[in-house]
């Protein structure tokens, strides 16, 4: 392996928080519409339905403020450079998958605020009065709270395809390429380079 240089603690906090909470969302999302479904059946009482959605946008929000952090803690400290040895494709599919997380990372969570903030009706999915949440300046309109929710929503696999493809990419560097490269964003010492 070689001596690899490796981000700063605040961008390693970063990453870990923001995968976690994000992986965490995608499945509990799936979980929320399974609670809609037992609802609408009759099968999940209100108050359960109405404590999930409250914790998704808590959680969608933080991870919204989280990524924003990022975003910023990347835009003005130097990430570490690629290693010599990769070949130029696989430094342009980095980027694009980082890219990628950036635009889900931020995206997501603002899809589903402005989902929240279309809705015209007074439903329980997003007008919850036990969370108080400013609405986006958005049209009030069923057409936009339907299309930002189906964004929303469909969203999960994008999330943990660009996830398998990160965190395989990652473990070939660190155990077939032997470049340390893993070592960067792992607060481990047995896996820096």
């Amino acid at each position: 392996m070689t001596d690899t240089p490796r981000y700063t603690a605040i961008a390693i906090i970063l990453h870990w928080v923001i995968a976690a909470l994000l992986i965490g969302m995608v499945f509990f999302g799936w979980y929320m519409e399974d609670l809609s479904h037992g609802f609408r059946e009759g099968i999940v009482p209100i108050d359960q339905v109405l404590q999930a959605y409250n914790w998704h946008k808590t959680i969608g929000l933080l991870i919204l403020f989280l990524s924003l952090a990022r975003l910023a803690w990347r835009l003005t400290h130097k990430a570490p450079g690629m290693p010599e040895g990769m070949k130029p494709w696989e430094k342009m599919a980095a980027h694009a998958v980082h890219g990628l997380f950036y635009v889900i990372m931020i995206g997501m969570p603002i899809l589903g605020w402005i989902a929240a903030s279309a809705s015209e009706f007074d439903s329980f999915l997003f007008n919850n009065p036990d969370m108080t949440m400013p609405r986006l300046p958005v049209p009030q309109s069923e057409g936009l709270h339907e299309v930002s929710g189906s964004i929303h929503g469909a969203g999960g696999w994008p999330i943990l395809i660009l996830w398998v493809l990160h965190a395989g990419a990652a473990l070939k560097h660190q155990f077939l390429d032997k470049d340390g490269l893993l070592g960067r964003m792992i607060p481990l010492p047995f896996l820096k380079g």
